[in-house]
């Protein structure tokens, strides 16, 4: 069975990379209170890993237990029970998790590996749902789901799910973590984040409109974010990615990167890495 051209197999390591969004615009909200958004998502090299093992006794078993989450309210064991119950599969899996992303760090770890989890399943269990029935199932499990199983870096709209393939510039990047951990629904909740923004075009989107309107309140609320953008602006843009807590900054020369690292990282937890518009997972 191959999945955008690319064959899967048991007992494999498969990625589930970061996303970056490399600008965020909160134009509108439903009824229902979620946000429309516009934003463009590219992703980076650096990943959690994944493995999946054979399981006949039709439970879905998680390795790997991430400290502070329940493993049924984990992801990637969600993500395995609602591919199971959609098709009524009865096999199992046991899947092993290499976590390298941070957590909550708006870099989409724990949506990542929920769509790598949906898409090798549906290829190792030989379901054959297409890939949009499996951006549909995992746009149930959260927002950030589709784009990690769309593939491509997109420039993106509605709460992020309607998404057209988009090539970025790609480029190093130094991403910062602050030691908090951001509540992205208390940001969304907030009073003074800007939900009116402008539509833009990608036109000017690449003429240098890469604001993110969630900045000034996680910044308000956040103190150690501010000081990581402060830090990382003196070398490069420093952008928040998402709701944060993570900030990014790009390079086009890999010593200007590896310099403000080696500046950086005895103060922050740093991750060098790449920005790619085609994901790891299909490469």
């Amino acid at each position: 069975m191959t999945y955008e051209n690319k064959t899967f197999n048991w007992g494999e390591k498969y990625p589930a990379p970061a996303k970056l969004n490399l600008m965020l615009r909160i134009i509108g909200q439903r009824e229902d209170g979620y946000h429309l958004l516009q934003t463009v998502f590219q992703f980076v090299e650096l990943c959690d890993w994944l493995t999946f093992l054979p399981n006949d006794s039709g439970e879905v078993i998680l390795e790997d237990a991430i400290s502070g989450v329940e493993n049924s309210d984990n992801l990637i064991v969600r993500a395995a029970n609602l591919l199971k119950a959609e098709t009524v599969f009865s096999r199992g899996v046991r899947i092993r998790l290499e976590k390298n992303l941070p957590m909550g760090g708006g870099l989409g770890g724990g949506s990542s590996d929920a769509a790598t989890t949906l898409v090798i399943l549906n290829s190792l269990w030989n379901l054959k749902l297409s890939r949009e029935k499996l951006m549909e199932l995992g746009l149930s499990l959260g927002a950030d789901v589709p784009i990690f199983i769309f593939g491509h870096a997109a420039w993106a709209e509605g709460i992020g799910e309607k998404l057209d393939k988009i090539n970025v510039k790609e480029q190093w990047v130094l991403i910062l973590k602050p030691p908090c951990h951001v509540n992205t629904k208390e940001v969304f909740l907030a009073n003074d984040l800007t939900r009116n923004s402008k539509s833009i075009t990608i036109h000017e989107f690449n003429a240098g409109q890469v604001k993110n309107d969630c900045l000034d309140v996680v910044c308000k609320h956040y103190e150690a974010i501010e000081n990581a953008l402060c830090d990382l602006n003196v070398f490069s843009e420093a952008r928040l990615t998402g709701t944060g807590a993570c900030v990014f900054a790009l390079f086009d020369s890999a010593d200007f990167a590896i310099e403000a690292e080696l500046t950086l990282k005895n103060k922050w937890q740093t991750y060098l890495t790449k920005s790619c518009n085609k994901s790891p997972l299909f490469v």
